[in-house]
């Protein structure tokens, strides 16, 4: 009898696993969310929204270069980051691309007096602008980037290393430089 009932046991337990050893099928979606989707919800938005909401905040205009690196983008976006007091807000600018993804360049902007220090052993080179203010080009584990100041603003251009031979410390430069064109004014702030 208790041959029996071990054996009565065993062959449940072997219908029990067998039943519970099905093939799940699911239905995949290979398709990654597009790009003007996820960054808008984690806060950028259009470039002129986020220029005028950091101008707004600072009451003290913004002048963005003209020019932009020499490779394609698919997307461009804006961020004012309001996080706590004057301390930590910025002004964030992304262009990036969904066909290739090194294709990635940042602009960010702070107030001087709320700069992020740059270390000596960082930088690589020291250019002069044409406005006569200094330039660091310093590079990081996974881009490189040029700061400088100007007009109570500390910028910084970063760009994606594996498109540094596209885009060069000296474009950098020239991107910098397109700050000081001539452009249309805009109103004065409220």
């Amino acid at each position: 009898m208790k041959k029996s009932f071990i054996l009565l046991m065993l062959l449940f337990s072997i219908l029990i696993c067998e039943l519970n050893n099905g093939t799940v099928y699911a239905i995949t979606n290979d398709e990654p969310q597009p790009l003007e989707e996820i960054y808008p919800e984690i806060g950028y938005k259009t470039v002129e929204e986020a220029v005028k909401e950091f101008e707004q905040h600072f009451k003290q205009d913004l002048k963005l270069p003209l020019r932009i690196p020499p490779i394609s983008f698919t997307h461009y976006f804006g961020r004012f980051s309001d996080l706590d007091g004057d301390a930590n807000d910025s002004f964030e600018m992304k262009f990036i691309s969904d066909k290739s993804p090194e294709n990635h360049y940042k602009i960010v902007v702070r107030p001087v007096n709320h700069k992020i220090p740059i270390r000596d052993k960082y930088i690589l080179k020291v250019f002069k602008l044409k406005n006569g203010n200094a330039a660091k080009y310093m590079e990081y584990r996974s881009f490189g980037a040029l700061v400088f100041e100007r007009d109570n603003w500390q910028y910084m251009l970063s760009i994606d290393k594996r498109i540094s031979n596209k885009v060069t410390p000296e474009v950098l430069v020239e991107i910098a430089n397109s700050i000081d064109y001539p452009r249309k004014k805009k109103k004065p702030l409220q």
